[in-house]
């Protein structure tokens, strides 16, 4: 018991933060895995089924906007154990959907608002306990994501073959509930409650909550500028999620070497949030989150050209890198600009923009494809709206540059 005593808090937090995200993202970035069925089940069409996701991202997104100001004020505990238990609850209602209707209310209700009052609260809870390694730990979190992508399509798809998609809808459910809830109760976003933790100078543990407010941080142009990034990436980057599965079905595949393109994004998902939140610790998180921006732009044009399935793993890997290290800088670089005083109301409201990205992009891309029997135009829109978050980044002031200014007021 004392070797546990000597561990800093803020990496159980750490551990904590990750295993929510592993449950919830892996129960969410498996949909793919199940679009042919629903697909096929109900007669819909692509953009009908890939609009069932965009109502969750829209949500889990966006309402981190009301969950984050929650967990500033109540603490992250309780706003994610809501969450989590309205996320094993809508993986119940869809597996009894007997309409596309129910779908929608069941896994985008309730992945929406599951995800939506975990996430923020989580990777929020995260950062007061650090300052020099926040990159790293921010990263080390959400590699929990990267983690979850990689297994939650293959769990469902094993689930799926064994079980069908109605009880592997029950069954992640009911895993993501039990779990979740024991790893949330760890949480915690006030470390003076364990400043007696050794440990604590060497994690580079931020003093005091300081910076901005939400109402300051609204009124700055920094923060339009990453929320309009972050919008604009959102569009793009979230359409693989969805219909690299019926992607690969077109080009002559299976569902499972679909799925397995999905896990390999996981697999890079969760190296990038390890290597690129280390590596922007030292060079910088801005310039390193624009880089990772680029990333994601270029090999959406690679997906262009990805028709067999080794290309489309290689696509994968490498855009899963970049998607990483979107997910491990965002949050760190919201507060090396904002500060910590209003972690979860400033993030939860950034993240809005993506909700708002995640809502139009995969519909987009199946509107395309139920008019145009292909996807070409919408993965080459994509790619242009990636670019476009990188010229808002490169409008972002340096982040040494930002902390004087605002020292000097």
């Amino acid at each position: 018991m004392q070797g546990l005593r000597t561990v800093y808090y803020g990496w159980y937090v750490v551990a904590a933060a990750f295993m929510v995200m592993l449950l919830g993202f892996g129960c969410a970035y498996s949909f793919a895995t199940y679009f042919p069925d629903l697909e096929r089940e109900f007669a819909a069409s692509r953009a009908s089924v890939s609009s069932v996701f965009s109502l969750a991202g829209a949500l889990y997104f966006g309402l981190g906007a009301i969950s984050g100001p929650l967990s500033d004020r109540f603490g992250p505990r309780w706003v994610c154990i809501t969450g989590l238990i309205a996320l094993s609850a809508g993986l119940f209602v869809a597996g009894s959907a007997d309409s596309l209707d129910t779908v929608y209310l069941g896994f985008g209700l309730g992945i929406g608002i599951g995800v939506g009052f975990s996430y923020v609260p989580a990777i929020g809870a995260v950062q007061p306990w650090f300052t020099t390694r926040r990159g790293f730990a921010s990263g080390l979190a959400v590699s929990g994501i990267g983690v979850g992508t990689l297994l939650g399509p293959l769990i469902a798809t094993g689930l799926i073959a064994t079980l069908g998609w109605r009880l592997s809808f029950v069954t992640m459910g009911l895993a993501a509930g039990v779990a979740g809830v024991g790893a949330a109760l760890v949480l915690d976003n006030d470390p003076s409650r364990h400043a007696d933790a050794v440990g604590v100078k060497r994690s580079g543990r931020c003093s005091a909550h300081s910076g901005m407010n939400l109402g300051q941080a609204v009124r700055t142009v920094p923060f339009w500028l990453l929320f309009l990034s972050w919008l604009s990436l959102s569009f793009a980057i979230f359409i693989p999620f969805v219909h690299i599965v019926p992607y690969a079905l077109d080009h002559g595949m299976s569902a499972s070497a679909g799925a397995l393109v999905l896990g390999v994004i996981g697999v890079g998902s969760t190296l990038g949030r390890f290597l690129v939140g280390a590596v922007a610790d030292r060079f910088g998180r801005l310039p390193v989150m624009a880089m990772s921006f680029l990333g994601v732009a270029l090999m959406l044009l690679v997906w262009l050209v990805a028709t067999s399935q080794w290309s489309l793993l290689a696509f994968g890997l490498v855009f899963g890198t970049c998607y990483g290290g979107f997910v491990a800088l965002a949050p760190a670089v919201a507060v090396d600009y904002f500060g910590t005083r209003a972690t979860g109301a400033v993030i939860g409201v950034l993240y809005s923009g993506v909700g708002v990205g995640t809502f139009f992009g995969p519909p987009f891309a199946g509107y395309v494809f139920d008019r145009f029997e292909s996807y070409q135009a919408a993965i080459l829109t994509a790619a242009g709206a990636a670019m476009l978050a990188v010229v808002f980044l490169m409008l972002m002031p340096s982040t040494s540059r930002w902390q004087k200014r605002d020292n000097q007021h």
